[in-house]
Formats: C-alpha cells, sequence, structure tokens
C-alpha cells in the first residue's frame, strides 16, 4: 500500500497548450491516503480517467508529478509502479484457464506454488468462478471475463494501489451488487489504496471511504457521502449528486434571509453579501409543499416510487423537485413551496460561500 501525491499535477492533450482551457485536466494539489478507498465521480470526459491513468503511469503528466510514499515515480513505467490495474472491458488470455488467468500476475513474480493456489482457490470463490476455474476463458461472457479481470487485480496482495477504471460496465447488475461487497471486503481485510472510476454515484457512494467529484477537468469536492449531500461544494455536486439533484434557484442573499423574485427564503445562518451569479440549493428531501405560504410553485406531475413521491413543480421557468412521504396527501390546492432553513446553501458562481461570506476558491477541493 501507499500514500499518493499529487503534486502540481496537469494535463494536456494538446503538444502546447495555450490555455487552462486546453488542459483536460485542471491543476491538482492532494494526498490519496494509504490504505484509503477513493472514488473518482463524474460525468463522461471530465478527466477521470486522465487522471487514473497518470497515476497508473499510462499516461505522462504535462506538468506536475506523482509520488508513491514520497518517492517520485513521474519518470517510472507502470512495471515500476507496483499497482494493479483493471479496465473498463476484458482484459484476459482466451487460451488460458480461468486459474491460469488468476495466477498468471503470482507467476510473473515468481511466489510459492502453495500460495498461488490458495490465492487462486480464495478469489475465484470471491468472484464466484470457484466452479470454473478449470475452464477455459475463450467463450465465457462478457461479465464472466470481466470477473477474472477484476479476480488478476485482487489476486496479488502486496501491491501500492489497486486502480478500477469502470470495471462494473458489462456487469449484470445483480452481479454489481455482490461484486462491489467483495471489493470494501477485500479492502477492509487487507487495507489496500483503492481508487475506483466511476459515473455511477451508487458505486461511488456505497464503494469508497471518500468520494473524489470532478467537473470539466477539476476536482470540485472531496469529501465523505454525507458531506457530498449535506454540504456540496459546487453546484454541479448538487445536481450530480442525489436523485432527484439539488435545487438550484437564482437570488439575492442578505443576513439571515435570502431573496427569490420578491419571495423572501429564510436562511439557517447569517450570510454577507456574495457577489456574482448567486444562487440557493435545498435538496428535495428538505422540501415541503403548503397550501398557503412559501414559494408559489406549479405542480406538474407526482410520481409515487414506493418509498417515496416525487413531486415535479416548476417555479418560472425554474425545476423544482420535492420529496414527499408516501402517505402524504397532495391536493390541488398544494401550490406552494417552503424549504428547511437549516439546509438551504448559498453560492456564489456555483461555488458553495459559508455563512461568514468565505466562498471556496475554484479549483481548491474542499
Amino acid at each position: 500500500m501507499a500514500k499518493i501525491t499529487l503534486d502540481n499535477l496537469a494535463h494536456s492533450y494538446f503538444p502546447n497548450p495555450k490555455s487552462m482551457e486546453d488542459f483536460a485536466l485542471k491543476e491538482l494539489n492532494y494526498d490519496w491516503a494509504d490504505g484509503e478507498a477513493y472514488a473518482l465521480l463524474g460525468s463522461s470526459g471530465c478527466g477521470k480517467s486522465t487522471l487514473l491513468n497518470i497515476i497508473s503511469g499510462l499516461l505522462h503528466p504535462s506538468q506536475g508529478r506523482i509520488l508513491f510514499d514520497g518517492k517520485d515515480v513521474t519518470q517510472s513505467p507502470t512495471a515500476e509502479r507496483n499497482i494493479a490495474q483493471v479496465f473498463q472491458f476484458p482484459v484476459v488470455y482466451d487460451t488460458m484457464t480461468v486459474r491460469d488467468n488468476l495466477a498468471f500476475p503470482l507467476r510473473n513474480r515468481g511466489v510459492d506454488a502453495k500460495i498461488i493456489a490458495e490465492r487462486v482457490q480464495k478469489i475465484g470463490k470471491m468472484i464466484d468462478m470457484e466452479n470454473m476455474l478449470d475452464r477455459k476463458a475463450r467463450g465465457l461472457t462478457a461479465d464472466a471475463k470481466q470477473k477474472i479481470s477484476l479476480g488478476r487485480g485482487m489476486v496479488r496482495e502486496d501491491v501500492n494501489a489497486l486502480l478500477f477504471d469502470e470495471p462494473l460496465t458489462v456487469i449484470d447488475p445483480h452481479m454489481k451488487w455482490e461484486l462491489r461487497t467483495q471489493l470494501k471486503k477485500l479492502h477492509h481485510d487487507f487495507g489496500h489504496t483503492m481508487i475506483y472510476v466511476t459515473h455511477d454515484q451508487t458505486e461511488a457512494l456505497t464503494f469508497a471511504d471518500k468520494v473524489v467529484v470532478m467537473y470539466d477537468g477539476r476536482v470540485v469536492q472531496i469529501g465523505t457521502p454525507e458531506e457530498l449531500f449535506e454540504k456540496p461544494a459546487h453546484t454541479f455536486v448538487g445536481y450530480f449528486i442525489g436523485s432527484p439533484g439539488m435545487n438550484v434557484l437564482p437570488a439575492s442573499v442578505s443576513g439571515t434571509s435570502a431573496v427569490v423574485d420578491g419571495h423572501e427564503i429564510p436562511l439557517g445562518s447569517g450570510y454577507t453579501s456574495p457577489q456574482g451569479k448567486v444562487e440557493i440549493g435545498v435538496r428535495p428531501e428538505y422540501c415541503s409543499l403548503s397550501a398557503t405560504h412559501g414559494l408559489p410553485v406549479k405542480v406538474r406531475r407526482v410520481e409515487d416510487v414506493g418509498r417515496h413521491k416525487i413531486v415535479r413543480a416548476t417555479y418560472g421557468t425554474h425545476e423544482i423537485n420535492i420529496i414527499a412521504n408516501e402517505g402524504d396527501n397532495i391536493g390541488a390546492d398544494m401550490t406552494h413551496v417552503t424549504f428547511d432553513a437549516d439546509h438551504v446553501n448559498v453560492y456564489a458562481d456555483d461555488w458553495l460561500v459559508s455563512p461568514s461570506g468565505v466562498q471556496n476558491a475554484k479549483g481548491e477541493a474542499a
């Protein structure tokens, strides 16, 4: 296992980048703690895989350094970094058996045959292929081959880090839950540093100790699932995390209230007047319908999802989502929405503003 340090790291696919807009990965400084499980989360094209490939050595950064336990490995090839990487699509040796595929990394390092046999049997059970170990990989389904790739990545116990690049894309939904559980157990048992790239918030939030949210080549927040939900550092985090995502409305803010088109919204804390594009953000879980007071809205439809109801409403051109209890009666007179003041966040130019009025610096991981 290793502590991984990203020092002034940035990357552009252009040979001579002229501005920050030419960088696929904006400047990043961060320490990935030894033995923690991280998820890199963001939409397609945000820089997740670029960052992962730089850490693994498959891509050389345009600027900055990568350090493993304080040792500069920026110029070191992948083989010298002692990492295991699992890709989005299966990479297996078709002419080998499942057993030989799993054993391959250990045999390459001259591990004792008895230890190899024990590890292969254990990993085979973990990926639910214990009864297929002596079958050739050729002819297996795509999800079975991907399980072999996952197993080969996990078979070594001495790696500095385990890197996963959307590894469950081709796995059937039921098996995804099983494998995610096994990955969590592996992390708990052996304490590997794990970095897991995904665009699926459920995968990220259920797998990782800390989630690294990326947007437009920049890390916009690093935090626990609870931190990302309760205090999104950027409006993108609020939108991307949660189902439905955070409601965002333009507003003016002063003291303990926000004003949306003349309608006053109470805030749980006091703010100095933030400048720039000012907005408030509130999760649907902290919104309630009312017949008499609050922001006037038009209810478009109600979706009953079993555990609760999702009320889809609009305020002018802005969509507002409200989560109501399953037993709540939503009448035709429910034409206003109120917000829980303690859970209304304030943003300026998309970045969270603290009650003291301090705005998160752009590019600084909150």
